[in-house]
């Protein structure tokens, strides 16, 4: 199973579909906050959508999401009702209150990935306003049987860092 996940858009549409394009072989796109745009706008037809502290502008957006996607449980949020820029602590709690396997969040623009507690912690960065490096992100996360290969991409999907977790 494939999994695009990105966040952080602020307003920038053609990101959004110059990155849907590039990867039209995946099971779920995920937005993980922060778009700017209305929830209908034709960009995220198809897209499991989070609002983020800058999506003000449009009530239709949930604040968070549980995907299932087989026996994979993905929990999507923006983040920031979680304080996720001072530590993931509250995230980990929501994420094994849903017994989720996935939690994709945005928020403090930071890519990276990490497992705690068996749960895979994904944060994608931003496609706009990258922090802690200059490279806008997103990520493409392929799991096959026990493992997670988390391919990070750049906005002109070069190829950044691959990571790898085994369940």
């Amino acid at each position: 199973m494939k999994l695009l996940i990105m966040s952080d858009t602020h307003g920038d549409a053609e990101v959004i579909r110059q990155v849907r394009d590039f990867h039209t072989d995946v099971e779920a796109i995920i937005h993980c906050g922060d778009s700017e745009l209305p929830y209908d706008h034709p960009y995220l037809e198809g897209v499991a959508r989070v609002r983020g502290n800058c999506d003000r502008n449009d009530d239709r957006f949930p604040d968070e999401l549980l995907l299932e996607l087989g026996k994979t449980k993905i929990f999507v949020t923006h983040g920031h009702l979680f304080n996720v820029k001072s530590s993931l602590l509250s995230l980990t709690y929501r994420a094994k209150e849903l017994d989720a396997n996935i939690c994709c969040f945005g928020h403090s623009h930071l890519l990276g990935a990490e497992m705690i507690d068996d749960i895979l912690f994904i944060n994608p960065g931003s496609l706009l306003k990258p922090r802690g490096r200059d490279d806008k992100s997103y990520v493409l996360v392929n799991i096959e049987d026990n493992v997670y290969n988390i391919n990070c991409y750049s906005n002109i999907n070069k190829l950044l860092e691959m990571i790898r977790f085994e369940r």
